[in-house]
């Protein structure tokens, strides 16, 4: 089978390798940077000279792309996915998306006879790297099936969650209580730091007591080390936060916490952090207290 494969930056590349690996298929890669390119084509894939030449020689195609503007542009514009690609390919975005966006791309598709698949995914690079992410997939359950050997090439769980729009879903809740959970994280070590206990041994008890969650795990070695090169960016959590918030406004969700963590990511951003790790998030606590989590 040939498959191609847009977008192979810090999620995508990881991805786009594991199935160079672990499958016997010709893969094709396109990307505006050429050193992402160079990743997946050390490993044996080929360098697509565009979108839509990747697209035309495709069987199936994966995009794995920074915000909803990309996709739809990849995937619906004139250079792009479904004006190229032939009758019966399939497409599967990987990206995170809004679920009206996702919809709009499947009638896309359909009109020119391409089956779609959405299919975030979570996990952040390590566990794209080391290919135990989850994916979350919306779409025709035949289609699914037929697809699931190949996402399952680098993917330790992949879960059908229901048609197009539902991985969208899945994958917006699942990361508004992730960056929820920073904040609080974040929160607790800050007042731990500032009632006088070693932060160090607090985050030993809570990494083995009932406050324990990875968004804790992951937020205290980068706070330790003042390591805050980006995992997870933080305009990119900002992205994904906002169309959370947007999902909650369309079905009269009325939020309690995730307005308050939006504040702190605004806040983060005018502070310059948006190119940093999203656990960041910390550092509006520590400017706020005027003093540091060490």
């Amino acid at each position: 089978m040939k498959v191609g494969f847009i977008g192979v930056g810090n999620m995508g590349g990881p991805m786009c390798r594991n199935i160079i690996r672990n499958t016997n298929h010709q893969v094709a890669v396109f990307d505006l940077n050429p050193d992402a390119l160079a990743t997946c084509t050390a490993l044996g894939a080929a360098a697509g000279a565009s979108t839509a030449a990747v697209a035309a020689a495709s069987d199936v195609v994966f995009t794995s792309l920074p915000m909803p503007k990309h996709v739809e542009e990849v995937a619906l514009g004139a250079e792009g996915i479904a004006a190229n690609a032939r009758p019966g390919m399939v497409y599967i975005d990987l990206s995170t998306n809004s679920a009206a966006i996702a919809r709009r791309v499947q009638a896309g598709m359909a009109a020119k006879g391409i089956a779609m698949l959405e299919a975030p995914v979570s996990g952040g690079v390590p566990r794209a790297t080391d290919g135990t992410i989850v994916i979350m997939v919306g779409g025709d359950a035949a289609v699914f099936e037929a697809q699931l050997p190949l996402l399952k090439s680098f993917s330790k769980e992949v879960i059908h969650v229901g048609e197009v729009g539902m991985g969208s879903v899945a994958k917006l809740c699942n990361n508004m209580l992730a960056f929820c959970n920073i904040a609080a994280a974040s929160e607790a070590l800050l007042l731990g730091a500032a009632a006088g206990i070693d932060v160090h041994k607090l985050y030993d008890v809570i990494c083995n007591a009932s406050g324990n969650s990875d968004a804790f795990r992951g937020l205290g070695p980068k706070a330790f080390s003042r390591d805050f090169k980006p995992g997870f960016a933080l305009d990119l959590a900002h992205k994904d936060l906002r169309l959370a918030l947007e999902m909650a406004d369309e079905v009269g969700m009325p939020g309690m916490i995730a307005p308050q963590v939006m504040t702190l990511m605004r806040t983060a951003r005018a502070h310059g952090m948006g190119g940093d790790d999203s656990s960041s998030l910390l550092r509006v606590y520590e400017q706020a207290l005027g003093r540091a989590v060490r």
